[in-house]
């Protein structure tokens, strides 16, 4: 079970909805964390190499600083069964190759826009998560 955090979930979105802004506003781009992690490789060290590696440092640094400034953990966990997340790593992957982006992509930056692709990749993904946690939980435990 999760908690319900509806203050620091609305301060995450303004957050994300901030970042994804400015992105475009500085450098024309969408922040989708595909496209970006997938821009650290050759053949793209071209001049927004700079702009992408401060985007993915600060998306490793935010944990940190929450912790600084609250004085809490970040708690995550993550499934020790590698096979599982082998698959699932290559399935997202896949996944945002095949879609032409990825969650952050088509889901904040493509619906702000009025992307009915986007509109179609989150009800796709969205669609595919929620079968996932009903099987997980209900008939894969049972």
């Amino acid at each position: 079970m999760t908690d319900f955090t509806p203050i620091a979930s609305t301060l995450g979105g303004i957050l994300i909805g901030i970042s994804a802004v400015l992105l475009m506003a500085w450098e024309g781009r969408i922040a989708g964390i595909s496209g970006i992690a997938s821009r650290l490789l050759p053949p793209y060290l071209d001049g927004a190499f700079l702009s992408r590696i401060g985007f993915v440092l600060g998306l490793v640094a935010a944990p940190v600083a929450y912790s600084v400034a609250t004085g809490q953990a970040v708690l995550q966990s993550v499934s020790s069964n590698l096979p599982q997340m082998a698959v699932a790593g290559l399935l997202v992957g896949f996944g945002s190759v095949y879609g032409n982006g990825c969650t952050s992509g088509h889901g904040v930056c493509g619906l702000s826009r009025l992307s009915v692709r986007s509109l179609v990749a989150t009800l796709t993904f969205m669609a595919a998560a929620f079968a996932t946690v009903f099987v997980i939980r209900h008939v894969a435990g049972a």
